[in-house]
Formats: structure tokens, C-alpha cells, sequence
């Protein structure tokens, strides 16, 4: 990166195993992974809120860098939420708020001086949608690079063919860039939205579902890709998926509805966080096991 990691997200860029005999806890505060690489996003006793309804509750979660990350659990138990958090797209959300500590690379996410523009820099996201813009594949691909302030041609050449290839897209579009986004399938149009996301070299890529509407097929393609991204970025995804998350995830985190009958309101919790093989094979909380082994939707 060409500005130092501590000034990235500031205004001048605007421009323990519980005892099984005794009743499962509420939330089950995970006991902190032990990371191999640098940690990149620290988050502690995080709660969200979306004017007074609280979305999710108390969430504590170390994420490292160059691992995948999977999000899982049922509708409604604010995997999204936390996700959107990391680059601040709740900030979009009238009424939003965060309480807790959530910060990137050290830098406090929330802090006063921080620029929500520079944090989405650093840190993309791709949708469950494929969202091509009504542009050219190589304007789509440029777009970002930009706007970041590069005109010259041959540097935008260059971005554009290292960023359709690292998405796995070049062979299939390199002799029709001209051609618009929108005419591409829907796995094709989601790599090229994942080629427009690193075009702008971030240092992480969220996915919420991005394969939720694609074939098989395409499907296979956008995990071989995640793969072999992770070398160069580190990445969060959100999956319904769960064979999905075994396929392609360092660690898995479960989340959780929590219903209140009184006041009608569902609110999301963590249950548990580890390494995949763990959450899917030796489950520490009944629920997470419910849910992985499918007695629990």
C-alpha cells in the first residue's frame, strides 16, 4: 500500500469448554483463536444497533490475515451486519450505530478522525448480487482506479489485465473489453465485480453470499478463485452454505438468533468461532452442532 497502515483511515484521505452437564449459556463468549498471521481485524463485545433495535449483540472475534473467514448461521442472525461493519456500509443505514471495539490493523474503525471513503479503500466488498455497472468490462474494471485519480492509459491497461486475471476472467472477455458488463453470465459478471473490487488493490474483500445465485458450476469457479485469492488478501465471507464454508474457510463463526417473545425482536449473537475442521467436526456449543449437523435451520 502506498500510504502507511496506520494513517489509512483518516479525514486527510476523505478526498474455554463450558461443563456439558450444567444449561448452555445465552452467548457463548468464544475463547480467542490462536492466529498464524497478523491480526487484521480485532473485535470486541460488539453490539450493532439500527436506530433502537439492537441487530447484533456483543460479538468478539479476531480475524487474521490471508485466511478466509466464513460467516455462518440462519436468516436474521446478523451475519451480514457484522460484515458491512468491517468497512462501515452500516454508516449507509439511517440510524446505524456500533457499540464496542472494533478496530483494523490497530486503527480504531470508529474512531472520530476515521474516513468511512478511505476505510472502503482498503477494505472492498462484493455482493450476493453480481452488480456490474452499465459500463465496458475494462471501464468497470477501471472504474475505481479512476476515480483514485489514474489516467494513464497504459497503467490502466495494465491494472485491468492483472486484475481480470487474478479474477480469473481474462482468457474469457480479453477480446471484448469493450463490450458492457451487463451482457455477461452471472458467474462471469461476478468475477468481473471481484476484478473490480482488487482493481483498486485493498487490502481485504468481504463477500456477502457471492455465489448464492450462481450455478454449480460458477459456484466451483468463484471458490477456486477465493483460494487462490487469499495469498494476496484476507477474506470474510458470508455463506448459507455450509458445505461451501468447509470447502473454502480457515475458520468458521456460527451465529445465532436470539428471539424475545415479550417485545417480538430477534437479535443476533456469536455462539462460536474456531478453526473450520472444529466448528464442523468437534462443536463446542449444542447449537452450533444442531445447526451444522442440520437439526437446526
Amino acid at each position: 500500500m502506498e500510504q502507511p497502515e496506520q494513517n489509512l483511515v483518516t479525514n486527510a484521505e476523505q478526498n474455554a469448554v463450558t461443563d456439558t452437564r450444567l444449561p448452555e449459556p445465552l452467548i457463548r463468549q468464544p475463547a480467542e483463536p490462536v492466529g498464524t498471521g497478523k491480526l487484521i481485524f480485532d473485535v470486541k463485545n460488539v453490539s450493532i444497533y439500527y436506530s433502537s433495535f439492537k441487530a447484533v449483540t456483543e460479538v468478539t472475534m479476531p480475524i487474521y490475515e490471508n485466511e478466509i473467514t466464513a460467516f455462518i448461521g440462519s436468516s436474521g442472525s446478523g451475519k451480514s451486519t457484522v460484515l458491512r461493519a468491517f468497512n462501515r456500509m452500516n454508516d449507509l443505514v439511517p440510524g446505524s450505530r456500533l457499540e464496542g471495539e472494533m478496530s483494523y490493523r490497530g486503527a480504531d474503525l470508529y474512531g472520530r478522525d476515521v474516513s468511512p471513503i478511505a476505510v472502503r479503500r482498503r477494505i472492498g466488498m462484493v455482493f450476493q448480487k453480481p452488480n456490474p455497472f452499465p459500463k465496458s468490462i475494462y471501464d468497470n474494471v477501471a472504474y475505481g482506479p479512476r476515480i483514485n485519480g489514474e489516467r494513464n492509459k497504459k497503467k490502466l491497461d495494465e491494472i485491468v489485465e492483472r486484475s481480470l486475471r487474478s479474477a480469473a476472467l481474462w482468457d474469457e472477455v480479453k477480446n471484448r473489453l469493450g463490450n458492457s458488463g451487463l451482457a455477461l453470465s452471472g458467474g462471469q459478471a461476478q468475477r468481473l465485480c471481484i476484478a473490480r473490487t482488487i482493481a483498486v488493490e485493498p487490502d481485504v474483500v468481504l463477500m456477502d453470499e457471492p455465489a448464492s445465485a450462481l450455478d454449480p458450476i460458477s459456484t466451483g469457479a468463484i471458490e477456486d478463485l477465493m483460494r487462490e485469492l487469499k495469498s494476496k488478501y484476507t477474506i470474510v465471507i458470508v455463506t448459507h452454505n455450509m458445505q461451501q464454508a468447509t470447502r473454502v474457510s480457515d475458520r468458521t463463526a456460527f451465529f445465532y438468533v436470539l428471539t424475545d417473545t415479550k417485545s417480538d425482536t430477534r437479535t443476533g449473537v456469536l455462539v462460536e468461532y474456531g478453526a473450520t475442521k472444529q466448528i464442523f467436526e468437534d462443536p463446542q456449543d449444542s447449537r452450533t452442532q444442531a445447526y451444522v449437523t442440520g437439526r437446526m435451520g
